[in-house]
């Protein structure tokens, strides 16, 4: 075997010797859930000291394998090596005692305890608390100083922004000693600047021997930040690469098995009536903050209207209102020029809306349902899927079989709890259920947030055909590219209020001002 080609951090070329023993190995890994074959005979190695990524679409098998090497699940075949030597991982805690941390996607932090008493639970070190604390103080100060993870010790995690949360959880993983380090979908709730931030802890971390094993969709991130790249597609292990002597374009079509396209590809726009109207809108959170503030704005029948800003800055409150899920303060919101003032978000669906909303797992979906359950949810007092309390399955299930065909969801089972499938399949159930109502306006929050490269744009598709079908489009997205592709036209927030609108051509340096209150 011929060695592996790598650039290191400061752009010097590496080979990266197959004979030299890798930090891990996986060797024929299988595993079924049921008829599922999540890992078929997975082969993977990593070499120590670099960043190593993992892609490939929801269900291929990342998490899975990971899951694996983590100690949640056991391997029906196969065997697991640290540092050459075989290793029986039964659970979390064998994991972190071969020296194994990972980071979730969704963080395991107790949000009412202090960051210091979150990375010392679990190993407090004997009977006398305090004592622990101390130490700990100690170790976390050489800890943050030297991969430059500063955090307060004794804030309340739920006080803090997500990138501190995403620091906390990366120490309590080097408090108990990992030096393989994952991190599954790391920047899936990050701004831009957070995410550069975690990138350079990365390569502190790798730069001072640590391995690390990075599962994301995003190829940009891929090509940014690892040495490696490994690629899967349903369940198997297709290929590996160093990633600098691959492309975005290769990984995709590795990712899919086809050609992706991955850009935008749509024609000019042809507003016609205006379907929303906003006007004056205020809208305060349950704290009584002011987090919509004075907003007014159209959407035409035929556009779509993005609205760009860095996630907290009124953007959920602004959905939520105009989706009956929230009440206004003040304003006047008017969908196909009538007032929805003390209309629910069921009397709303019945005047054209629909609503994909930004956490499908909270708002979404009932995840312990099973799919064809959610697929009419929110519309299950139509007559075509029963009378009264009597719900017609045999037609439900109908209905939810022809969704399932035409938006390519996998498995394709409509008896499958929802939370079994991936997160880019049950995104494309809540994106059938909404779109196939044929709505009138249609409010998309975070359509592609947690999806893979063949899902996005599949998903950027089905948006662009309701644009061009005559409907109004509303789309919130914190992926700045997204908004930039799909929107006719953009509208920036800050603070709670509208601070600009610019076409769909407008820079991203001049977009990236104006969502920092820059400038307007």
């Amino acid at each position: 075997m011929r060695p592996l080609h790598i650039r290191n951090s400061k752009g010097r070329r590496l080979s990266l010797d197959p004979s030299t023993v890798p930090a891990i190995e996986l060797v024929g890994i299988d595993k079924k859930f049921g008829p599922v074959h999540a890992n078929k005979n997975i082969n993977l190695g990593v070499a120590k000291g670099t960043i190593h990524g993992i892609i490939g679409e929801n269900g291929a098998g990342k998490s899975t394998l990971m899951s694996i090497l983590y100690g949640f699940y056991q391997a029906d075949q196969g065997e697991i090596r640290i540092g050459g030597r075989p290793t029986v991982i039964r659970d979390s805690q064998a994991a972190i005692a071969a020296g194994i941390g990972m980071v979730h996607q969704h963080f395991m932090l107790v949000e009412n305890f202090t960051v210091i008493e979150n990375i010392t639970l679990g190993v407090e070190g004997g009977p006398l608390l305090g004592q622990s604390v101390d130490r700990a103080r100690v170790e976390l100060q050489r800890l943050e100083k030297e991969y430059g993870l500063e955090v307060d010790p004794d804030a309340v995690i739920e006080e803090l922004p997500v990138g501190a949360q995403q620091r906390v959880e990366i120490l309590k993983a080097l408090y108990r000693g990992a030096e393989i380090l994952i991190l599954d979908e790391p920047t899936g709730a990050l701004t831009p600047a957070e995410a550069d931030h975690l990138f350079n802890v990365l390569r502190i971390l790798r730069d001072q021997g640590k391995t690390i094993i990075l599962i994301t969709h995003k190829l940009r991130e891929i090509m940014a930040i690892t040495d490696t790249v490994s690629v899967m597609r349903r369940g198997e292990m297709v290929a590996t690469r160093a990633t600098a002597e691959t492309t975005v374009e290769e990984l995709a079509e590795l990712m899919v098995g086809r050609r992706v396209l991955l850009r935008v590809e749509k024609g000019e726009a042809n507003p016609g009536a205006v379907l929303l109207s906003v006007t004056n809108l205020t809208v305060k959170d349950s704290r009584g903050v002011t987090m919509v503030d004075n907003v007014s704005f159209e959407v035409k029948a035929g556009e779509i209207v993005g609205i760009a800003g860095v996630a907290g800055n009124g953007q959920s409150e602004l959905l939520e209102a105009i989706a009956g899920i929230r009440k206004p303060t003040s304003g006047e919101i008017l969908i196909d020029g009538q007032p929805v003032a003390g209309l629910d978000a069921s009397r709303r669906r019945d005047l054209g809306l629909a609503h994909i909303p930004e956490d499908r797992h909270h708002m979404g979906l009932v995840l312990k349902f099973e799919e064809y359950e959610n697929s009419i949810l929110g519309y299950h007092r139509d007559p075509k899927y029963g009378r009264g309390a009597l719900l017609d399955l045999d037609a439900i299930r109908a209905d939810a079989e022809e969704k399932i065909a035409k938006y390519d969801i996998r498995p394709p089972n409509p008896r499958l709890k929802t939370a079994n499938f991936s997160g880019g399949n049950q995104q494309k159930i809540v994106v059938a259920r909404e779109i196939e109502r044929d709505p009138k306006l249609l409010i998309v929050g975070q359509p592609t947030r947690g999806v893979d490269v063949g899902a996005i744009e599949f998903i950027h598709r089905r948006i662009i055909e309701t644009r061009d079908a005559g409907k109004a489009v509303l789309l919130v997205s914190v992926e700045l590219d997204e908004v930039r592709s799909l929107s006719d036209r953009i509208l920036v927030m800050f603070a709670g209020r509208i601070v600009g609108e610019k076409t769909s051509d407008a820079g991203e340096q001049t977009l990236g001002l104006m969502m920092a209150g820059i400038a307007a």
